[in-house]
């Protein structure tokens, strides 16, 4: 089975499609011209600009729209030797635009790469003014024809987020992919737990890159090539001095570990600057100033880490602009991978970079692509491997209540007697290290939860009764838990799987809650869900009375999974997950008591559509 596009009919006409008849007209040149833009502090910004080539015997206009790409991770490395990409990071996206007629710039933010200055904290207020200043500086350029659009993964599309909240007449449209919206609840604090992989690889990678500690960069398969030799220098740096004073100024950036605990709560700010706190950190905090004209695509994959596909969501949900799309893969973090495990390979075969192509075509060139027949959304459904359309989130109109009852059972009519489920939490307990986590910390995955499974097995579950015909799930499922706790804090993981036939036990996802952040309240305008919202303030986080029962109600990550005929739905239950979230509480495991049956019992709300149609 492959995510090919042309899997269902979701599209009238298929990005492959469009990009099969999308001629090239240039080429890339081969080197770019590098130099620094100055800020307004006076901190320099590294940028490569790669203008469009003209082809043999043809002619280039003079100005072309623009595609700018923030980043983190290197604009382009210094080689020693020949074959190898200099570029890792942003090639990708020079190769796709470039000869198609686009302006590609690509800049060091501040503190990383060749640029110099410090960084404070992820993607900070500084950067967003350097944002806008540098859309100023392409906008004035002799070779720009005023109109820019942005894009990249994870940093860079929250970036391209930035970008266009600074109001920047130029910016016209941006494409963020696999990226963020909010870093407390999609990145930093899942649930109100801390994400570790996330937090302690982030800090190595930026560690070994921004100080250009080669012998740190090597442990990372994306940089681990021996031609990279740090960052490139722009072209008046001749003997690399410029370079290096960047990077000595570098040594003074900001390190995750240590700022995270001040950001425990979505209001937890830095205590030598109340102003920097998570949501300053965050696109959804600068939503307001993104211009009604500008075009929003936001991509994401169902695996993407542990929550950035609500970041695309809930990004959707929030913008009523003109063309405001939302596309939703089955894909790791970047979609290096299709994570189905009955695809045919683990290589994507999905186009992403020709839809945003047409994205960018409609709205910076002002080609007529077609895109205004297409639907606003388009998501893929696993194991049936289809692509559907909708025109709204979510894609499918109800829900169904499935019970967790005596016996271990799920069914969907509530159990009429009252019983419990009670276990004692294993803090040994992991899902493994082949999860939707590791990748955040740049891991090189392509078997998600192979050993699903053998980890599954040590947990308190509730299974269906096989399932008479397919059933299609896309959305997100919510948890509904009646649960008491022999401790004054807990946290709750559930889990959802697909026990097919033959007894094979399929991860399809899971959500998790810390019981002392079980506060609910309708969603801010600039944050719109339609799953379960928690502001996550520290007044609001509330201890348990041991042996009281709440009501921890929370969605799990979204997915789109069809189940096959035969198979059956299991619900499972953990308590922590060693490796990838701290222990609640700290060496006290507690024991947990799930209300089952009776009012009030536990039950899971599952947005099911029939079978899949391909639409």
């Amino acid at each position: 089975m492959s995510d090919h596009d042309t899997r269902g009919h979701a599209w009238k006409t298929a990005p492959s499609a469009y990009l099969a008849n999308r001629p090239s007209a240039f080429a890339v040149p081969p080197q770019p011209v590098s130099r620094y833009l100055p800020m307004r502090d006076g901190c320099r910004l590294a940028a490569d600009i790669y203008l469009p080539a003209p082809l043999p015997g043809t002619s280039a206009p003079e100005s072309f729209p623009t595609v700018v790409i923030f980043t983190p991770y290197y604009r382009r490395f210094r080689l020693s030797g020949t074959g190898a990409e200099a570029s890792p990071n942003a090639a990708k996206y020079r190769d796709a635009f470039v000869p198609k007629g686009y302006a590609v710039v690509v800049v060091d933010v501040r503190g990383t790469g060749a640029s110099f200055g410090t960084r404070d904290t992820l993607r900070s207020p500084s950067e967003r003014d350097d944002y806008r200043e540098v859309a100023e500086w392409i906008a004035n350029q002799t070779w720009s024809n005023g109109k820019i659009g942005s894009t990249g993964i994870s940093y860079l599309g929250a970036a391209a987020c930035f970008l266009a909240s600074t109001g920047h007449p130029a910016v016209k449209a941006i494409a963020p992919l696999f990226s963020v919206s909010d870093i407390y609840s999609e990145q930093l604090y899942i649930g109100g737990n801390l994400s570790k992989v996330w937090v302690e690889a982030y800090d190595e990678l930026m560690l070994a890159l921004d100080q250009d500690r080669r012998e740190l960069v090597a442990k990372f398969p994306y940089f681990n090539d021996a031609r990279f030799h740090g960052p490139e220098r722009v072209d008046e740096d001749a003997d690399g001095a410029l370079l290096a004073a960047a990077i000595a100024e570098h040594r003074n950036n900001f390190t995750l570990a240590d700022l995270a605990p001040e950001f425990a709560y979505r209001d937890g700010a830095a205590f030598h600057d109340p102003s920097l706190d998570s949501g300053s950190c965050s696109p959804y905090r600068y939503l307001d100033g993104i211009q009604p004209d500008v075009a929003v695509y936001s991509i994401s994959g169902w695996y993407d880490g542990g929550g950035y596909a609500n970041g695309a969501i809930t990004r959707f949900l929030s913008l009523p602009h003109d063309d405001n799309r939302l596309l939703l893969g089955p894909w790791d973090h970047g979609a290096r991978t299709n994570v189905s495990p009955w695809r045919e390979k683990p290589a994507s075969d999905f186009p992403l970079l020709g839809e945003v192509l047409r994205f960018f075509d409609e709205h910076l060139l002002g080609m007529d692509t077609g895109l205004d027949s297409e639907s606003r959304i388009h998501y893929h459904s696993i194991h049936d491997n289809l692509w559907h359309a909708a025109d709204a989130w979510p894609p499918v109109p109800g829900n169904e209540r499935w019970y967790l009852g005596a016996g271990d059972t799920l069914s969907p009519h509530p159990p009429s007697a009252a019983s419990q489920r009670t276990f004692r939490v294993s803090f040994d307990w992991t899902t493994g290290r082949k999860t939707r986590y590791e990748r955040l910390g740049a891991a090189n995955i392509e078997d998600y939860y192979a050993d699903w499974a053998e980890h599954e097995a040590r947990l308190p579950h509730f299974d269906s009764a096989p399932v008479a015909t397919p059933m299609a799930i896309a959305g997100h499922v919510i948890a509904h838990l009646n649960v008491a706790s022999s401790q004054p804090d807990a946290a709750v993981y559930v889990y959802l799987s697909e026990v097919e036939a033959d007894g094979t036990v399929r991860y399809i996802t899971e959500g998790l809650l810390r019981a002392s952040h079980r506060q609910t309240e309708p969603c801010p305008p600039e944050y719109r869900t339609t799953w379960p919202y928690r502001a996550h303030r520290r007044a609001d986080a509330e201890r348990l009375v041991p042996g009281e029962p709440v009501t921890l109600d929370f969605a799990l990550l979204p997915v789109a999974w069809t189940l096959a005929a035969g198979s059956r739905l299991r619900v499972s239950l953990a308590g922590g997950d060693r490796g990838h979230f701290p222990q609640v509480p700290h060496g006290r495991p507690p024991v947990l008591t799930f209300g089952l049956g009776g009012n009030g019992g536990c039950y899971i709300e599952v947005p099911v559509s029939n079978a899949a149609d391909g639409r």
